[in-house]
């Protein structure tokens, strides 16, 4: 059963930072974890160890992936303990269609600045009309995008994409929620 689970950002991503999942296995394989699995083509990955540092396993598997890859994808790795905990913690249990709430991990909790930023990004957002809302519980950066997450201005706007907004998405990697309720569902496999 799989203790961790690896997030990296922006691969296999039009046409850009390709990686094969074989081959992101074989790197995470080489650094001594086991039950090593990937979900999709767009960097989950699975694996057990008895490593409890999850940013000192991301930072190796950052390194890792870039000497072995040659790619420098963001990476965050959640404990199953964490990804149940962002489960449990949605502020938006109610919402019918999982692919409109996503969950942007973040490598550490926001700060000041960034949460501001967010507060901003959601009153420009609001003043066009957009139903999009945001919340952070801990380090992860909840996103209800109820008109779909590709029209999204708050999504846009968090990204760094729109309006010169603080991207405070950029320090992290989005999965929708289909994908985050089953990777918990993967780790209990």
């Amino acid at each position: 059963m799989p203790t961790h689970v690896a997030l990296l950002r922006g691969i296999n991503l039009g046409g850009r930072n390709k990686v094969a999942m074989a081959d992101l296995r074989e790197v995470v394989t080489s650094l001594g974890h086991t039950d090593v699995a990937t979900y999709i083509q767009s960097g989950n990955v699975l694996f057990s160890t008895v490593e409890t540092d999850t940013t000192a396993l991301a930072a190796t598997l950052e390194r890792a992936i870039a000497e072995k890859l040659a790619v420098r994808p963001r990476v965050v790795v959640l404990s199953r303990e964490e990804l149940a905990q962002v489960v449990r913690d949605t502020p938006y249990p109610d919402e019918p269609n999982p692919k409109n709430v996503h969950a942007v991990f973040l490598g550490a909790e926001p700060g000041p600045d960034e949460l501001e930023s967010l507060a901003a990004a959601q009153r420009k957002a609001a003043a066009k009309g957009s139903r999009d809302t945001a919340q952070v519980v801990g380090r992860t950066l909840f996103l209800h995008t109820p008109d779909g997450f590709g029209r999204s201005e708050l999504a846009a706007l968090l990204a760094g994409g729109k309006g010169g907004a603080k991207a405070i998405g950029a320090n992290g990697t989005a999965r929708n929620w289909a994908t985050v309720t089953k990777l918990l569902t993967l780790c209990d496999a």
